[in-house]
């Protein structure tokens, strides 16, 4: 069946289930010939409650069958309180899913297992816990990350220390039983990272950690960065090279330059390649998304590399392209002096290409109202060096959230992009490998009743004295197909919103 949404900000070619609360994903691997995409997921409601691992796999990353869910909590268990977050690997005919096991009773998250010996379809939990203590001097424990290395396994688990800093802890295996812990991958004290007005620190504790490799010790470790507080959150790259089990890594760089990027997780692929994928949460009141029935989705899936000069690059995985429908936009010209230039109608999802040469600041702006009101701006400020992504006037319901958010972008040359759009989040890819994610709302008119057969419009855009040499093309971006058979949420004779 197709994802095609019954409401009009439901994403359509991001994955998610069809109701209910979604976080983290989780559980990210390629075995029998599958791409298997686990999530947190609360079954019984649209708030972050009653954590299990809900499950799809894909052969091509375009059609996707829900399997079972993968785990739920055991009452009385080691994760009775939450199957939290964690990754899986495949090892011959078994997928092995390291997860970290919540219970009310206790401030760590100790890391678990449970295995699967039917590709997926069920997972049998072990009932105790592989890690029972974390090391001595921590005060933030969870999130474990498993990968082959040679003949052995590593392990990554997310923390904070005791002397302030954030960090990630290591361990290896033999067999992925028996772990020896070899102290901190890589730690570091909280501290400003990207624009100052963005008010982003790099983090009391990292969680979500991840480990991308780049061959002769180089590497990138991939951080939610976490601090203990309600403000803005961000995911870093930190590249370095490896010595004696410790990462000495350069200045941390930002994941995403957006404000709706969190929880990467990594998938290793076939042919070398490696993908990413986020949670994207909603910016909008809770009782909002209460009201639609659902909450989060999964970004696109990326593929990621490290450049030579230690850069994360990120551009949507080449499967997508799969999903470009009909070409409905093709324009090229020139817009100065404020006037707009209309580019011709776009869906609510869509899969953009521009190549923009700006001199002064001049853009893209979305419009998603009869009356102009209503609009997403992505612009180019030359002089500033900057992509600037605006979301203040994308909703005309209070209850949608705003903001600006900027990529660093020098000028000198023509600037290319791909915009993917798809009902409620807009994914921007720079050609440099860079790459923002913002959810933003369009309810159309005054009254917030969208409706969704109502086109929205694209132009070209340039401030007094600006000029914008401006080529765009435009596909409509078709559903991703769910094949039936979603698994019912276990029986639970209290359930919590």
């Amino acid at each position: 069946m197709s994802t095609a949404p019954s409401d009009s900000h439901r994403p359509v070619a991001h994955l998610r289930p069809p109701a209910n609360w979604i976080n983290d994903p989780n559980g990210l691997v390629f075995h029998d010939g599958h791409y298997h995409v686990c999530y947190q997921y609360n079954p019984y409601g649209t708030r972050h409650a009653n954590m299990h691992w809900g499950h799809f796999r894909s052969p091509d990353l375009l059609s996707w069958e829900p399997l079972p869910i993968a785990l739920t909590p055991t009452p009385g268990g080691v994760d009775a309180d939450g199957c939290f977050s964690g990754n899986a690997v495949s090892d011959g005919d078994r997928i092995v899913a390291f997860y970290s096991a919540y219970r009310r009773d206790r401030w760590d998250q100790p890391v678990t297992t449970a295995t699967s010996l039917d590709n997926g379809r069920s997972f049998a939990p072990r009932g105790d816990l592989l890690i029972p203590e974390p090391p001595e001097g921590t005060t933030m424990y969870r999130d474990p990350y498993v990968w082959r290395d040679g003949q052995g396994w590593r392990m990554l688990v997310g923390a904070s220390l005791a002397d302030g800093r954030a960090a990630v802890l290591l361990y290896d295996s033999p067999d992925l039983e028996t772990w020896t812990y070899r102290g901190p991958f890589h730690a570091g004290a909280p501290k400003p990272v990207g624009p100052p007005e963005a008010g982003l620190l790099t983090g009391e504790g990292w969680e979500c950690p991840q480990y991308l490799p780049a061959g002769g010790g180089r590497g990138a470790l991939i951080v939610a960065a976490w601090d203990d507080h309600d403000g803005p959150r961000s995911v870093l790259a930190l590249a370095g090279e490896e010595h004696d089990n410790v990462l000495h890594a350069t200045s941390p760089q930002l994941l995403d330059h957006g404000p709706d990027f969190y929880a990467p997780a990594l998938l290793s692929a076939p042919g070398g390649r490696w993908l990413l994928w986020g949670w994207s949460w909603e910016a909008r009141d809770q009782e909002w998304s209460d009201a639609d029935g659902w909450a989060g989705t999964l970004t696109l899936p990326r593929e990621i590399t490290l450049t030579e000069d230690g850069r994360p690059h990120q551009q949507p995985a080449e499967e997508l392209l799969a999903l470009r429908g009909e070409r409905i936009l093709h324009s090229a010209g020139l817009a100065s002096n404020t006037e707009p230039v209309d580019l011709g109608t776009v869906g609510r999802s869509f899969d953009l290409t521009a190549r923009l040469e700006v001199s002064g600041t001049a853009g893209l702006r979305l419009v998603t109202s009869p009356d102009n009101s209503e609009y997403l701006d992505i612009r180019l400020d030359a002089d500033a060096g900057e992509l600037v992504v605006n979301r203040d006037r994308a909703s005309l319901d209070p209850r949608a959230h705003g903001g600006t958010y900027k990529i660093p972008c020098p000028g000198g040359g023509p600037v290319d992009l791909r915009i993917i759009v798809d009902h409620s989040i807009a994914e921007i890819f720079l050609a440099t490998g860079q790459a923002l994610t913002v959810r933003f709302y369009p309810v159309g008119a005054q009254g917030f009743y969208p409706k969704s057969d109502r086109p929205w419009r694209l132009e070209a855009r340039a401030t007094t004295g600006a000029r914008l040499d401006y080529t765009v093309d435009a596909w409509d971006l078709q559903p991703l197909q769910i094949k039936e058979a979603a698994a019912a949420a276990p029986d639970r004779k209290e359930r919590v919103s």
